[in-house]
């Protein structure tokens, strides 16, 4: 039911990216709505990685009799050379007679990054173990995001042999792709919009050759007059477990264009550990199990490679962490997502970081608001300062683009317009994306109840934008058994989708039916969320392939665990969470079952599923289990469909109510055993893929707030207290007929 990754257009028919809309639509919406890429973005294709052994965004392929060394279809990574820390691109290849090789390097549109490129001349650094003359050189052709390609050329052709052992720049100006072969169309190539940097066998020598390539950019043939970055200031270092924090100041300004991190360990020698992008004042260096002590120091860089000084070292000491540790650890790390990530404007969470810098995402906003709550509470921001961002968000709010009452999926964070981000259709009113934020206001609408004057226009600016959801109106017609997702000004119903149970749009009608204003019948949910009606029934069947639990109850039980309600195996586990940060379940139930404990028994089926592993992916395990839908996995329907190989951290993370000790198993297992790949400056990235050595650090705004919040409602039932007090609540749940269920109800917290 949910849209799925970003990559991938396999996943609900609303959400779904046709393929040609990411590879090519991502440019006219750019300029549709004017690129603010941050230096970085505008010129860097490759200078840094995680610590593995291939590279994520390329691909490699080899016909014999030639060879190239390939890991899982990637390019490989090498640590002992670079020219910027920690790792340079690896080719080790040898051409003959009748065989091909082809790597290619891709840019970073796919998370919604602009490619949007400045300049006209394509840099890279290389270096060969022994000289390289240009007729062993391979061959190199662009293409951008349109499909259009160059002519390929010697990679040194007009150049000198490289000489061993040195590195070497080499600048490649459009011109050069065209100054032997001519064509009609080749203007058509725009390096503005450059996709993927393709590397080709080219003559067969038949002889063994290395090349590492590192630092590959596209800039001004002349750049502009630069100056050496200031030093960075402001350094300090805080220690978790097993990984170090930094953060320092960035000079408004100053236009770095990344970061270089030194450390010094025991006492010795500072040396260069990696590089952080220069939009970014934050790194994480994960060091291994403790006790570890470490100094640092940090650079600024330029784009002409001008190094500052680097600013006066700041240490500290890692050391072994308590449960109780570990989860504020966690939590305070996702928590940055939606505190230092949010829109310098909006106030608001982003889609994807990195990803589109004004694509503020609504429904991962009301999220980022609950977890907002959660960082007051335990200290990682005041309680004043919480309040001010808040205060910001709902001044934007109150401003943006609503239609008969409801938000966009997304909005501009510099204009509060709509982005009609999956397509012309897409520019209307999202009433899930606006139950979801509307979850999160409530709930910061009882927790900021003191008399200050930012509180006192919290609660006030919350309780209009409350009563200007016109619910009733999404009913599409008074007759009507179910809500719409959907309206249009334009386009009207046309992707309406009736909203229809067991997914993650229970909080819709929870909050339609206790609306003060423009409230729709309790009788709804039993029509519509729980409908029984043809409609309802073919359309579960539509999006799971299956007809267990068609008719709402499921009554089946999977690796020995009965679930009452949900369609096959349960889909995946952002069920149990997107309607129910808020939403306490604990000691209720409606006429078909306990929500929580149905949660807690989805949440059992999709770890025994991992456990079980049918499909033999690499890492799944009783620690090591999660599915749902994030950057690189999703989809929502019952396992296995839609599992390719993909752990979802807020997916396990995300349950901890239900599955404490589980999810704690699991946040060891991510966090000790896998940390160094999976753990970042905004906590653990949305996912990782042991199978395809897929551990990029990329992190989206709807689920990193699972963790924060649904751990402290584990810890403290923060969330759930406080959505739970407002007076509309009870008697919503009172005219849909839940009723109270002591004997399941839970204890904890």
């Amino acid at each position: 039911m949910r849209r799925g990754p970003v990559t991938s257009p396999k996943n609900h028919p609303m959400r779904a990216l046709s393929l040609a809309l990411i590879l090519t639509g991502t440019a006219a919406l750019a300029a549709e709505r004017g690129s603010t890429e941050s230096i970085y973005d505008r010129h860097v294709i490759f200078d840094q990685s995680e610590p593995l052994a291939c590279y994520g965004p390329s691909e490699a392929s080899v016909i014999a009799p030639s060879t190239l060394d390939i890991i899982d279809g990637h390019i490989p990574l090498d640590a002992a050379h670079a020219t910027v820390p920690p790792r340079s691109l690896r080719l080790t290849w040898k051409a003959a007679t009748g065989g091909d090789w082809k790597a290619a390097l891709f840019t970073r549109s796919h998370y919604g990054l602009v490619d949007d490129f400045d300049g006209d001349t394509l840099t890279m650094w290389v270096l060969s173990p022994a000289s390289l003359s240009e007729d062993q050189a391979p061959r190199i052709h662009l293409l951008d995001a349109g499909g259009n390609g160059t002519f390929a050329i010697s990679l040194l052709e007009g150049a000198d042999a490289l000489p061993a052992g040195k590195w070497v720049q080499l600048r490649f100006p459009m011109a050069r792709f065209h100054s032997i072969y001519k064509s009609t169309d080749e203007s058509r190539f725009n390096l503005r919009h450059l996709a993927a940097v393709v590397l080709h066998q080219g003559l067969d020598d038949g002889q063994p050759h290395t090349l590492f390539v590192d630092d590959v950019q596209v800039v001004p043939a002349q750049l502009p007059a630069q100056r050496t970055p200031p030093v960075p200031q402001g350094l300090s270092v805080q220690a978790g477990e097993r990984h170090f924090d930094l953060k320092w100041t960035r000079e408004p300004g100053a236009q770095a264009l990344r970061y270089v991190v030194y450390r010094s360990t025991d006492g010795g020698p500072y040396e260069p550990i990696g590089i952080q992008q220069g939009n970014l004042d934050r790194y994480t260096d994960f060091v291994g199990a403790p006790p570890r002590k470490a100094s640092y120091r940090v650079s600024a860089v330029s784009l002409d490679g001008r190094e500052s000084p680097a600013c006066a070292a700041v240490g500290g000491a890692t050391r072994a962490f308590s449960d109780d540790e570990l989860l504020s650890m966690v939590q305070e790390g996702c928590f940055r997502l939606y505190w230092d990530g949010a829109h310098p404007n909006a106030g608001m969470a982003l889609e994807v970081v990195p990803g589109d810098p004004n694509l503020v995402a609504l429904g991962a906003s009301g999220f980022g608001i609950m977890a907002l709550l959660t960082g007051a509470e335990r200290g990682f921001v005041t309680r004043d300062q919480a309040a001010e961002r808040l205060l910001k968000i709902v001044r934007f709010l109150k401003t943006a683009d609503r239609f008969h009452g409801a938000w966009p999926h997304f909005l501009d964070g510099r204009t509060g317009k709509v982005i009609p981000y999956f397509g012309p259709y897409d520019d209307g009113g999202d009433l899930v994306e606006t139950s979801f934020m509307m979850q999160g206001l409530l709930t910061a609408r009882h927790y900021f109840d003191r008399e200050s004057p930012a509180e006192r226009e919290i609660r006030g600016t919350i309780t209009a934008l409350w009563r200007g959801v016109e619910w009733d109106w999404y009913r599409r017609e008074p007759s009507s058994d179910f809500l719409y997702w959907h309206w249009s000004p334009d386009h009207g119903w046309y992707i309406g989708h009736p909203l229809v149970g067991w997914n993650e749009t229970m909080i819709v009608y929870l909050l339609a039916i206790a609306s003060p204003t423009h409230p729709v019948p309790a009788s709804l949910y039993s029509s519509g969320w729980a409908g029984q009606s043809p409609t309802a029934v073919r359309y579960r069947q539509g999006w799971s392939g299956t007809t267990i639990g068609d008719h709402y109850a499921n009554g089946h039980s999977f690796y020995g665990i009965p679930l009452d309600v949900g369609e096959g195996t349960g889909g995946n586990l952002f069920f149990t969470q997107f309607s129910f940060l808020g939403f306490d379940p604990r000691g209720l139930r409606d006429r078909y079952t306990n929500y929580f404990s149905n949660n807690r028994r989805m949440a059992l089926v999709n770890r025994a599923y991992c456990a079980a592993n049918p499909l033999h992916y690499r890492g799944y395990g009783p620690d090591c289990w999660g599915l749902s839908a994030g950057i690189n996995s999703g989809g929502g329907t019952p396992q296995p469909n839609s599992d390719n190989g993909t752990i979802c951290c807020s997916a396990a993370l995300g349950v901890f109510p239900y599955t404490p000790v589980e999810s704690m198993a699991a946040l060891k297992h991510f966090y000790r055993d896998l940390g160094d790949r999976v753990w970042g400056i905004y906590g653990f990235h949305d996912g990782f893929n042991e199978s395809q050595d897929w551990f990029e650090p990329v992190w989206m705004g709807l689920n990193q707030a699972q963790i924060v919040v649904m751990i402290e409602n584990y810890r403290t039932g923060l969330a759930w207290r406080n959505f739970m007090a407002n007076p509309e609540i009870r008697p919503a749940l009172d005219a849909i007929g839940f009723k109270a269920d002591p004997a399941a109800a839970q204890t904890n917290p």
